[in-house]
């Protein structure tokens, strides 16, 4: 990222800022309570919640498949592609797919991606250095006169810095593009349990578009998973608060089941306008192994927004989609103590920030600090200067 982009993101943030400091704190604060004992009653309890949501999910006709890892995962999807014969294949925004590499996987395979979402569709359409910077907000380190410039490169058309003129150009291309896929890829909000219930979260209404395709695949991960769809809800409106600022997202899609009507002498028919067939995903990669309270986040990138390295250097402070401090403490697992040590272990200043600033108390800097003790034992740390590192060892000062 240059100057100008985090120049763009900063302003971006501090828009968002403005608008979540207008929203009445005591209102939510019930709200953020509820949803942190929401969160970490169902990662104590996640290995029953899953087996309880596999079961409700299958009996609503949502096939669950379970992937370990990210390759499986892939391979999963791929080979559910290639049932449909479809070479493009249609998807909303989404951190779980961006955690599994989807889109170079399936490129590598001859299957074109269309992303739907427009700041990701913006990114698409960039080419190069195109990473996100905000899991609600991907492009908002582009200026106007940025996207313009992209949009006009890519599609071959004169829009002007306009935002309805470039969106309404954006949209007709995704639209078209789309038209032919029969496969939508999404990821998922919050899965309930006990109804067996697919909670999306949405503003702009791809999602919609991503589930009247013939097959939906759905990619969660298994900390997604919460006891029942209140639950589900809650967490859904905690996130849009701290994501957006506004107290509702624009829609909210409870998928439980394939498309189907009962009109017809109350005979239930499958198939009618969405999707004939739903695919979940359940991915663990690394999850399981997890032993700290990473788990408890719910995506809403608040801890982005207020941390002061973020905002200095931007995507580089994290790993893959998941960025800031939270997604370096997730590549731990995910990946391995390499990667983890790569994606800036060393350059968080353990202010606190982010905790103060999460919705759901994650300790954030607790666990990096545990995290560099850690690395420090297996060999990765910065490295100190070679001649301070001899008179260390020969137990002399340095100077």
């Amino acid at each position: 990222m240059n100057e100008e982009e985090l120049e763009t993101m900063r302003k971006s943030f501090n828009t968002v800022k403005r608008r979540s400091s207008k929203i009445n704190k005591s209102k939510i604060i019930e709200l953020e309570k509820k949803v942190k004992s929401i969160k970490k009653n169902s990662i104590e309890n996640l290995q029953n919640l899953k087996e309880i949501a596999i079961n409700t999910l299958e009996k609503n006709d949502i096939e669950v498949i379970e992937a370990s890892n990210a390759l499986e995962a892939c391979e999963i999807i791929l080979n559910l592609i290639n049932e449909y014969n479809c070479n493009c294949v249609a998807k909303s925004k989404s951190n779980t797919l961006g955690e599994i590499n989807l889109k170079e996987f399936l490129k590598n395979n001859n299957i074109n991606v269309i992303e739907t979402d427009l700041g990701d569709r913006i990114l698409q359409l960039k080419k190069t250095d195109n990473n996100p910077v905000h899991p609600t907000g991907p492009a908002s380190h582009l200026n106007i006169s940025n996207i313009s410039d992209i949009v006009n490169n890519s599609l071959n058309c004169n829009v002007g810095d306009v935002a309805f003129e470039i969106m309404e150009v954006v949209k007709n291309d995704v639209l078209e593009k789309i038209h032919d896929c029969n496969v939508g890829i999404s990821g998922a909000n919050v899965i309930s349990a006990e109804e067996g219930a697919i909670v999306l979260v949405h503003n702009e209404g791809n999602i919609s578009l991503i589930a009247s395709k013939d097959l939906h695949i759905i990619v969660a991960g298994i900390d997604k998973i919460v006891d029942c769809l209140e639950d589900a809800i809650s967490i859904a409106k905690l996130e849009t608060i701290y994501a957006t600022g506004n107290y509702l997202t624009s829609y909210i899609n409870i998928i439980s089941g394939p498309s189907k009507t009962a009109d017809i002498e109350k005979k239930l028919l499958k198939n009618m306008y969405g999707a004939e067939r739903v695919v979940l995903i359940l991915l663990d990669n690394g999850r399981s192994r997890i032993d700290n309270e990473t788990l408890l986040c719910i995506g809403c990138g608040n801890c982005l927004i207020h941390c002061p390295v973020y905002n200095a250097i931007g995507n580089k402070f994290g790993f893959n989609n998941y960025l800031g401090g939270r997604g370096i403490a997730l590549s731990k697992f995910i990946e391995d103590d390499k990667i983890c040590f790569d994606s800036g272990l060393y350059i968080c200043t353990l202010c606190g920030l982010c905790t103060v600033n999460c919705p759901v108390s994650i300790p954030t800097n607790e666990i990096i600090e545990m995290l560099r003790r850690d690395s420090t034992n297996k060999g990765f740390y910065p490295k100190v200067h070679e001649k301070i590192k001899n008179n260390i060892k020969n137990h002399s000062s340095p100077y």
